[in-house]
Parts: C-alpha cells; sequence; structure tokens
C-alpha cells in the first residue's frame, strides 16, 4: 500500500487563512504504477470467480472429449483479467481519484483494452461448450432472442462505446466517480460491461444474436477514432474544468495544477484511445482472413462433392465424365491456364 501525507497550503503572508489539507499519496513517480498497490474489492472478487470458472470449464470441455481449448483464449481471458486488476489495484488505482490523467488512462483500459481481450477468450463459446445439452439450448435460446439482437445491432452496440466517455466527462458521473467508493466502484464495472457489449458481437468468436459483415465493424473503428479525438480536443481547449470544485479543494500540494492536469487527461485519452484500437483492428482482420479460409474450404468441399457425385452418375450411364456439363472447373479447359492445374 502507498504512505499517506498530510499537508497544509498556508496563504501568501504565511498564516493559516487559505488552508487546505491534503490527505492523499505522496507525488506520483513512474515507480507507482508497479511499486504501489491498493484494494478494489470487487474487481479482485469478480476477477477470481471468473477465472476459476474459465479454467474450470476449459477442463469440463476438454474431459467431455470436445478437444483442445486454444491456449492463446485463455490467455487472452486471463490476460483481460489481470489487466482489469492492474488498472484499479496498482498505482494506477491508488492515483486515480488523485491525477485527472490517471483516471483518463484508466477509462481508456476499462473501456477498450480488458473488454477486448476478455472477448478474445471467447467465454460465451465455451460457456456453450461446457454446459449440458439442456443448458446450452437456454443459451443459445436467449443470444437468438429480440433484446440480444436489438443489443447487437451495429449502431447500438457502437453507441455503448462512444457514448460512455462522453457522458462520463460531461455529466455529473465523473465527479461522482471520484468522490463516491461507491461510484468509483461502479465505474470500475460499467466500464468493462459496456466494453464487452462492443467487442463480442464485433469480433464474432462467439454466438450472436445479429451477425453482420465484418468490414462493418472497420468502419465503425475509424468512427470511434473520429469520436474519441473529438472528445480529447473538448477537454484539452473546451475552457470547462471537469470536476473543477472537487480537485481544487483536494488540496494536492504537487504536481500539475487542476487545469495543466486536464490538458495531460486530454491528450493520453485522445493518443491512447486512438493506439489501443490497434489490437483490436488486428484481431478483426485476423478474424475476417480465418473466416475467409473457412468458407473457401466449405465451397470448396461442395464443389468436390458435387464433381464427384456428377462423375459417379456418368460412370454409371456409360458417358466419359468430362461430358458432365456445368461441373468441370472453366479454367481446366482454358488454353492459357490448363498446364498450370493439370487439365
Amino acid at each position: 500500500m502507498s504512505g499517506r501525507m498530510d499537508v497544509a497550503v498556508h496563504g501568501a503572508a504565511g498564516g493559516p487563512a487559505a488552508v487546505l489539507a491534503y490527505s492523499g499519496p505522496p507525488p506520483w513517480r513512474w515507480s507507482d504504477l508497479a511499486g504501489s498497490w491498493t484494494a478494489e474489492p470487487l474487481v479482485l472478487v469478480l476477477s477470481v470467480l471468473l477465472g476459476a470458472w474459465y479454467l474450470a470449464a476449459v477442463r469440463t470441455v476438454r474431459r467431455n472429449g470436445g478437444g483442445r481449448w486454444q491456449p492463446t483464449r485463455t490467455a487472452a481471458f486471463l490476460g483481460g483479467l489481470l489487466l482489469w486488476v492492474w488498472c484499479t489495484c496498482s498505482g494506477l488505482g491508488v492515483y486515480e481519484r488523485i491525477l485527472f490523467t490517471d483516471r483518463a488512462v484508466q477509462v481508456v483500459l476499462l473501456l477498450m483494452v480488458v473488454p477486448l481481450l476478455l472477448a478474445l477468450g471467447a467465454p460465451v463459446s465455451l460457456l456453450v461448450s461446457a454446459a449440458p445439452a439442456a443448458r446450452r439450448e437456454r443459451v443459445l435460446r436467449a443470444l437468438r432472442s429480440r433484446p440480444s439482437k436489438v443489443l447487437m445491432f451495429p449502431a447500438v452496440s457502437t453507441a455503448l462505446l462512444m457514448a460512455p466517455p462522453w457522458l462520463l466527462y460531461l455529466t455529473p458521473w465523473y465527479e461522482w466517480s471520484v468522490s463516491s467508493g461507491l461510484g468509483n466502484a461502479v465505474l470500475h464495472l460499467v466500464l468493462v460491461l459496456l466494453g464487452l457489449a462492443y467487442f463480442w458481437p464485433r469480433l464474432q468468436l462467439d454466438p450472436v444474436g445479429h451477425e453482420y459483415p465484418h468490414l462493418v465493424g472497420l468502419f465503425i473503428t475509424f468512427a470511434e477514432v473520429i469520436f474519441d479525438a473529438g472528445l480529447g480536443i473538448v477537454l484539452i481547449y473546451g475552457g470547462h474544468l471537469v470536476a473543477g470544485h472537487y480537485y481544487v479543494a483536494l488540496g494536492r500540494p504537487w504536481g500539475p495544477s487542476p487545469a495543466q492536469d486536464q490538458t495531460w487527461g486530454g491528450n493520453a485519452f485522445w493518443v491512447l484511445g486512438d493506439l489501443v484500437g490497434l489490437p483490436f483492428l488486428a484481431a478483426l482482420v485476423r478474424r475476417m482472413v480465418v473466416q475467409g479460409r473457412e468458407e473457401n474450404r466449405a465451397v470448396d468441399a461442395e464443389l468436390d462433392a458435387r464433381f464427384e457425385a456428377a462423375a459417379a452418375r456418368a460412370r454409371a450411364a456409360g458417358r466419359p465424365e468430362e461430358e458432365e456439363t456445368g461441373m468441370r472447373p472453366w479454367w481446366l479447359d482454358d488454353p492459357d491456364l490448363r498446364h498450370r492445374y493439370g487439365g
């Protein structure tokens, strides 16, 4: 746990006229990201329970003959839980209610990185694979329900990612999150849930209630970059001090002024928000490539089956197999391409 300090800030004449008592952690240092720790009970409990369930479900799938669960998915899900704990319990959590910049970095990680890693773990697919048949059908039925389809509609799920930062910084929600322990805990949970509601249907690793082309996800990502930039500009140049009364009342005697802190935080939100979108783009492009290969294999298998069936009918009728029109690939008869494919 980090140490705490009490400081009295006196007026210009040395008297106690303008005394602001500071009771908080000492001046921030880079080493605090790994050396200072606090406890966030809600996140710790949820992370332990979710991690234990995930590992138990993986063992269940393996024991029931469901095949070997991909280690990369397990690593992604557990990594997301560890990052969630680090964001709220490390030095980032120690200073989250002291520095605007610290909170800005935390918001980006909780809304965009932690949910992305959890979604890459395909927890719903694991739940379906490990569940008994009756429960599996209930889960799939819930995913096909109308509320699920509405929630996963591109416009709805996108709004669940783009709107929260604007609402957080431009409504009393932000001040509640830094001035109240309950508000702080709620923020840690709500941001991750909203991010999951976005990344789950975007990646489509898990069963979803509404499927659509991955290209739509790319366009949505570019729109999200624009919204992040817009909010960053508002925080930097908007002239409005977010939770100004709270930060002034802290009486923090070290570090940047509240206005300078918000400028740094706006830049951090803008730049980091754009950078963390790159792993999602990479995951989305990889998913598009993998899905394209799967579709090509399925089409090839279907064409091969149809060709074999047509060839069998030709043999049974005593005709040459090539006479079965419409089944022989056209490139085998093209004079310029035939030699490449053994035609």
